[in-house]
């Protein structure tokens, strides 16, 4: 325990609450940036699959949607350039929505977790306290 909480803590005012609510806030604080940044790399390493329904074609993507691979079955180019362009287009597509839907979990996930931060240390909250104790004082 820190001088200044032991010290808060054994005189009679009403500091001890206040001691315990700014750590509080502090550990969540840092809880919730280490669940950040693990979000963060959790969202750099995905990756989303889009293939065609007959498998022919096969699209991987990273992060922000760039590619990382395209697979084509060889009996694939008996298709039109047109049709193969198209099959292509289809699967990369996918494959990107893939990645943004699991980004958008990922995302919802840690801002669900970032909302359930205690009441800031601010202003409003030592100035409640003040008047509170200048209350008891008079």
């Amino acid at each position: 325990m820190s001088s200044v909480k032991e010290a808060a803590m054994s005189s009679s005012g009403p500091w001890g609450d206040d001691l315990d609510h700014v750590e509080r806030v502090v550990r969540q604080t840092e809880e919730i940036m280490r669940e950040l940044a693990s979000a963060r790399a959790e969202i750099a390493e995905i990756t989303g699959v889009g293939e065609t329904g007959d498998g022919m074609v096969r699209v991987m993507a990273g992060a922000g949607g760039r590619l990382k691979a395209i697979k084509l079955n060889p009996r694939v180019m008996r298709r039109s350039a047109d049709e193969l362009a198209r099959q292509v287009l289809a699967a990369t597509q996918a494959a990107q929505e893939a990645v943004g839907r699991r980004s958008d979990e990922i995302i919802e996930r840690a801002q669900a977790r970032a909302g359930q931060l205690p009441e800031p240390v601010d202003e409003t909250l030592v100035r409640r306290r003040i008047e509170q104790v200048a209350g008891e004082i008079e």
